[in-house]
């Protein structure tokens, strides 16, 4: 333990987050996380946006992983996120990650990983032949947000445990070096709308690439053709749209629906309803496709056009990475000397 601890943290609010690199990002990713990541942009001077290759491979190995992180880096910058603001990099690029990540093993216990919640889910019931990787996914996702001390995480609500184990092992390195507030305890930042979209075919089910059907989803890749024929065959029920919030209750796909309406025009699911209300889905159906081919076309457009010039990716993303790795260096040279590591 170094006898001379740093000063309580004392730094700059800076936000962190990162999407894995998996082919297809869809209506949920966009929704769910770009929004916010743009939104973000307003509101903290100092944001860090990652592309996670190294958690991609976790579950299984990704044969189109480089070709996967263009596209995403294309999403993000698409979407708005301005590489003269915020930092877009690769997760790999920056060697901190998992040198950080290692220590973290050392730091957490066992009992705390085995309690994680999507662990389980995606291992199923033979977690013996899941990746070492995947079991310590949540100290590798720590190290990514306190590599860069960052106090703000935006999370959905699957990750909102994972964000919860990483201020454990941030307190507990804190205590454990005698290193009071050299780490922050990251805040999760969850609201919002579109926070959490579902399937188009079954509302109790989260929008996912892995679904088998593409029905379920609006991908954002999608043309506006796709985008019509998906929400015309949308699971629905019967009934006209409720008046109402309170509704919405026991009817999860038009929930979300609703849900997608008021996201993608700025407006509230109540405002929403009091246009909408009491009609039926012959009449929002057209009116929703229409709101998502509008706020969608133009990111597709982009996306496309950013694919093809794969040399303007690279080098954003070469510098995001050098600017990265020149906030973490520091911050590590720290956490070797508060260890005791050699030097």
């Amino acid at each position: 333990m170094s006898d001379n601890p740093p000063a309580p943290y004392a730094g700059p609010k800076r936000v962190f987050s990162g999407m894995q690199p998996t082919s297809g990002l869809h209506l949920g990713n966009y929704l769910g996380a770009l929004v916010k990541f743009v939104d973000l942009q307003k509101d903290f001077d100092d944001c860090i946006y990652c592309i996670v290759d190294q958690h991609a491979i976790t579950a299984e190995l990704q044969p189109n992983l480089a070709e996967n992180t263009r596209d995403v880096a294309a999403a993000y910058l698409a979407a708005g996120v301005d590489p003269r603001k915020s930092l877009i990099f690769v997760q790999s690029a920056v060697p901190a990650h998992t040198e950080l990540a290692w220590i973290f093993n050392c730091v957490a216990r066992m009992g705390w990983l085995q309690r994680m919640t999507q662990f389980k889910d995606k291992a199923g019931k033979h977690a013996e032949r899941s990746s070492v990787g995947l079991f310590t996914y949540p100290t590798l996702m720590a190290a990514d947000i306190l590599v860069y001390k960052a106090t703000h995480v935006p999370v959905g609500e699957d990750q909102k445990q994972h964000l919860e184990l990483s201020r454990d092992i941030a307190q507990k390195f804190n205590n454990d070096f005698d290193a009071e507030g050299f780490f922050p305890l990251p805040e999760p930042l969850i609201q919002g709308p579109g926070a959490r979209i579902m399937s188009l075919r079954d509302g109790s089910k989260k929008m996912s690439k892995s679904d088998p059907s593409d029905q379920s989803r609006i991908n954002l890749s999608d043309d506006a053709d796709a985008i019509a024929n998906k929400i015309k065959r949308a699971t629905t029920d019967p009934h006209p749209l409720p008046e109402t919030v309170e509704g919405l209750a026991g009817r999860p796909e038009v929930e979300n629906l609703v849900g997608i309406f008021a996201a993608v025009t700025g407006v509230s699911t109540a405002e929403a309803l009091r246009d909408w209300g009491g009609k039926g889905f012959g009449a929002f159906k057209p009116a929703l496709a229409d709101a998502l081919i509008a706020r969608l076309a133009p990111i597709a457009g982009e996306i496309r056009r950013l694919r093809a010039d794969p040399v303007q990716i690279d080098a954003i993303l070469r510098e995001g990475g050098e600017k990265a790795q020149a906030i973490a260096a520091p911050i590590m040279a720290d956490v070797r000397r508060i260890v005791g590591f050699w030097r």
